[in-house]
């Protein structure tokens, strides 16, 4: 029986939590084992759009460092930087594209209007509504990032407002702040059809969108909801976020927490436990820059 990706991934990061925390048996659920039995398998990817007369090239270069860096107290990690080289038209023009607008925009207005026209990539011609980010822009003490957006994201065009925004809002309530107090955003800035996992290329395609946000908001931390949004952030296209997850990193300077999204708590409500003391770091971390 073929079992969606999706779901695989999700057991495995569940198995690699309990492993870490010492467990080697857990309970399951019979109502969700039944659901995981029954599901079908995830309808095949559609072959490619041949190439027309005019073509966008974008390449994604990962420089791996020669070795990890660590802090004093063994915590911290040090990945790979995120280049970007896009191009439309002719060769040498980098100032064109999502990079050069990025570059051009004056603030976070203008960037979410240069967003709301992007035509870059496929994915405007599937999306509802484009979905740049909102929240606090002068220096917030805490950032969220996301991977895409999803369904109840594409209607409004708003981050985070389906159930895992839900999810988000409380996880910012315990934390002690409101969601006006901090900022949203996502690595990639349209739906991709049927929530799918954004490819590499639309990765690196709207990642200069979040790279200009970050440098206009100026947050003091960043959390890395999930794997899409960290391996965007950090580079490292083969990061698995059960194992950096609560381990600090940082992204151009600005420390950041890796953990789990909040649609995976959703269908493994027993990694709250494990995000709650994520989070908790990054609360001890902003009271004591140093700890």
């Amino acid at each position: 029986m073929a079992v969606p990706r999706d779901i695989l991934e999700d057991l495995k990061t569940f198995v690699e939590v309990e492993i870490q925390a010492g467990r080697r048996m857990a309970p399951v659920d019979a109502e969700a084992a039944a659901a995981f039995l029954a599901a079908k398998p995830a309808a095949p990817a559609a072959a490619p759009a041949a190439a027309g007369p005019a073509t966008v090239t974008v390449s994604a270069t990962v420089h791996q460092p020669a070795a990890p860096a660590s802090s004093r107290n063994g915590e911290s990690i040090q990945h790979s930087a995120f280049s970007i080289q896009h191009s439309s038209g002719a060769q040498g023009a980098p100032e064109g594209g999502v990079a050069g607008r990025a570059a051009a925009a004056a603030d976070l207005a203008a960037i979410a209007a240069s967003v709301a026209e992007c035509r870059e990539c496929n994915l405007a011609l599937t999306r509802g509504k484009a979905v740049p980010g909102e929240g606090n822009p002068n220096s917030p003490d805490v950032m969220f990032v996301g991977g895409a957006p999803g369904r109840d994201e594409d209607v409004l065009g708003r981050p985070f407002v389906g159930r895992a925004g839900q999810l988000l809002d409380k996880m910012i309530a315990a934390m002690g702040y409101r969601r006006e107090d901090v900022f949203i955003a996502n690595i990639i800035k349209c739906r991709p059809p049927q929530n799918r996992t954004p490819t590499p290329e639309e990765m690196a395609v709207c990642i200069p969108y979040l790279r200009r946000q970050i440098a206009f908001v100026r947050p003091k931390m960043i959390v890395a909801l999930g794997a899409t949004a960290f391996k965007g952030l950090s580079g490292d296209a083969l990061a698995n976020v059960s194992r950096v997850r609560g381990t600090w990193t940082e992204f151009e300077g600005i420390p950041m927490m890796p953990t789990f999204h909040p649609a995976y708590l959703l269908r493994v409500p027993s990694a709250k436990r494990v995000v709650w003391e994520d989070l908790q770091k990054v609360m001890a971390r902003l009271k004591s820059p140093n700890a």
